[in-house]
């Protein structure tokens, strides 16, 4: 089977229009946590490139930088993708949950 992050099982579905929304996404993922949970956290962005850009950079070092202050391991695995024709979407995972499921 070929591997494809949309195959991964996911908890919660972030859909962000901007900076501020992917602030508040990254203290929920945070507080949610990644630890003993079996799947991932999915966020939505649009389109939109430089906004993409910076949605993205803002989930992936506010999720490594709210692990680091909580005490919580960061070997967090993550994939960027076309969701669909409106969006891009990160994938977000503990490395210890993919091992567990097979991927």
């Amino acid at each position: 089977m070929e591997f494809h992050p949309k195959n991964l099982p996911i908890s919660k579905t972030y859909d962000l229009k901007n900076e501020k929304d992917a602030s508040m996404a990254v203290q929920d993922m945070v507080k949610l946590g990644f630890k003993n949970r079996k799947e991932g956290f999915k966020v939505l962005m649009p389109k939109e490139s430089k906004l993409a850009k910076r949605i993205g950079y803002t989930v992936t070092t506010g999720v490594t930088k709210g692990l680091r202050h909580t005490n919580e391991i960061r070997d967090i695995k993550y994939w960027t993708y076309h969701h669909d024709k409106d969006h891009y979407a990160i994938v977000l995972i503990s490395n210890t949950s993919l091992t567990e499921l097979g991927f």
